[in-house]
């Protein structure tokens, strides 16, 4: 018995690997390093090079392993991207996605995790989301993740295949033992750009809009630790295994900032009053997206143990001074 992790090497995944090896699991990771650093995965785990999309190889990688859950991470993130490029994000996303479950049926894999994201609810307006609120999502990203979702739910009622749906808010931080971390240099992320810039590998940051309907005008986000986020993924298979049933759960803390709330919080972890430039929104930008994270907690019996933005921004600023020291 074994668990297929594809995008095991980049962020998100390379934490859940580490959760699961930590744990005694058989892990299996499948990347094909487009954006992954091989060096991120943990060396308990078995390593195959290759494509998620390529059903022949995910089946006989099924049936080499006795794979018996799939954790899905690969796919692109970049929002404005996936607006100027949209077939790059259904292609990368969707179709990968379309083809990784059709080997997961045809291989027999009993239990398929699926990360989703807060972007399928689209402008939200300032109050927070709970699972049932409205999808609409603004972007080919967005879209592109929920149509994985709606595919998902399709198959599980029409094999004997149960799933979990984990929407994302904003993850950030990096792994408390220093073990992983956001490693792409040109990722996006608000707190990995301001640590950046706060180290001086940036000359300044940009903040995208200061007329959205909140308290500072700057967009508000719900930032969660990526270990919290990956504790949740491992209750969520206990879930699964024990008989439980297909589920879509929020993964947020209930708790929102501010851009210029964080952009302060990393001025004062590092010490350093980083250039912040103001310019207008970007399209597709909400105002405003949290969630209340009350199912996940009820659900799973989730309870957060990094919910802390100042703990968040340390541990990123630590991972930011580790690749420096890495990549010389």
């Amino acid at each position: 018995m074994a668990v297929l992790v594809t995008g095991g090497a980049g962020y998100i995944g390379s934490h859940m690997v580490l959760s699961l090896s930590d744990a005694g699991e058989n892990v299996v990771v499948l990347d094909n390093l487009v954006t992954g650093f091989d060096w991120a995965i943990d060396g308990r785990a078995l390593f195959e090079q290759g494509d998620a999309g390529d059903i022949d190889f995910v089946v006989g990688l099924i049936k080499k392993h006795g794979i018996t859950e799939i954790v899905h991470f690969a796919g692109s993130i970049v929002v404005p991207e996936s607006v100027t490029n949209p077939l790059k994000y259904y292609g990368n996303n969707t179709a990968t996605s379309r083809n990784l479950i059709e080997a997961a049926v045809k291989g027999g894999v009993k239990h398929f995790i699926f990360s989703s994201t807060a972007a399928v609810y689209g402008m939200t307006g300032l109050a927070p989301v709970v699972e049932t609120t409205p999808l609409n999502p603004m972007s080919p990203y967005g879209r592109s993740k929920l149509m994985t979702e709606m595919m998902l739910a399709d198959v599980a009622a029409a094999h004997p295949m149960t799933f979990g749906v984990l929407r994302y808010f904003n993850v950030a931080g990096a792994d408390p033992q220093g073990r992983s971390g956001q490693s792409s240099p040109e990722a996006t992320h608000l707190i990995k750009v301001a640590c950046q810039t706060a180290l001086g590998q940036r000359e300044k940051m940009d903040i995208f809009g200061t007329d959205f309907e909140t308290p500072d005008g700057t967009g508000v986000r719900d930032y969660i630790h990526v270990s919290d986020l990956i504790a949740a993924h491992a209750l969520l298979l206990k879930h699964l295994r024990g008989g439980g049933d297909s589920t879509t759960l929020n993964c947020a803390y209930g708790q929102g900032y501010s851009v210029r709330e964080v952009v302060d919080t990393v001025r004062k972890v590092s010490g350093v009053d980083l250039r912040a430039e103001e310019g207008p929104r970007r399209a597709g930008d909400p105002a405003s997206i949290t969630a209340t994270g009350e199912k996940v907690r009820a659900t799973l019996g989730w309870v957060p143990q990094h919910a802390d933005l100042t703990e968040i921004v340390q541990s990123a600023f630590a991972w930011e001074k580790h690749l420096m020291v890495r990549n010389r």
